[in-house]
């Protein structure tokens, strides 16, 4: 029997190369197509929220009201610093206190110009602090920050923000959020939600949650 010798000239080798790095190449798009989110997955079943008082934030408004002193009455807005200012009251701190809070701390302030004042406190606006908004960032057809409202799921957030952009990998987004002091990252499916409507996909959020919805490559 003949024995075959083969000779590796420098087209074979080159061919060779060309054909595992095409290999590899290839190898990576299907994985990268076929691939679940790379987060662990948050479940519609997760518990709501406990319910609690809205915060005033920058940006929002408040109507104070003195009774039977309407010359120092009058809505305010919330300064970006946090703050309001009022006559008789400068520089009182309202970010990140409820209104009745905010209402206690007015009298007190106003209690050295008047006798035993009785506040009431209207917020308007509803902006609330940062640390309460929610923020969606990526593929969004309109990336913005939300006011956190009571109940609000992650439907409720996509049709604020009209939905996702053509390049959005949906089933690949995930929501970064502060549990026990610690912030966790965990897979949501938008995909699943907007365009199959499985509302299994349809989780509550929760305040201060990030909504991250990267592009897909292909």
């Amino acid at each position: 029997m003949q024995e075959v010798i083969q000779v590796n000239t420098p087209q074979n080798t080159n061919t060779a190369r060309w054909l595992a790095c095409f290999a590899f190449a290839l190898s990576l798009l299907t994985l990268g197509g076929c691939a679940s989110n790379a987060y662990p997955p948050l479940s519609s079943a997760e518990g709501q929220p406990p319910t609690h008082d809205y915060l005033i934030g920058p940006g929002d408004s408040v109507n104070i009201i003195v009774w039977r002193n309407p010359e120092v009455s009058m809505t305010v807005p919330v300064r970006p610093d946090g703050k309001i200012t009022t006559p008789l009251v400068e520089d009182l701190p309202a970010s990140g206190k409820t209104a009745t809070h905010l209402a206690r701390d007015i009298e007190k302030a106003l209690a050295k110009y008047i006798q035993e004042p009785i506040v009431t406190v209207i917020v308007t606006g509803f902006v609330g602090p940062y640390s309460e908004q929610i923020r969606v960032i990526g593929q969004a057809a309109k990336p913005q920050a939300l006011p956190y409202r009571d109940e609000m799921t992650l439907m409720d957030v996509l049709i604020a923000v009209g939905g996702t952009t053509d390049f959005a990998a949906g089933n690949k987004a995930s929501i970064v959020r502060n549990v026990g002091g610690k912030q966790q990252q965990l897979g949501v499916r938008l995909d699943d939600l907007i365009k199959d409507g499985d509302m299994s996909a349809n989780v509550p959020m929760r305040p201060g949650d990030i909504l991250i919805i990267p592009e897909s490559f292909f």
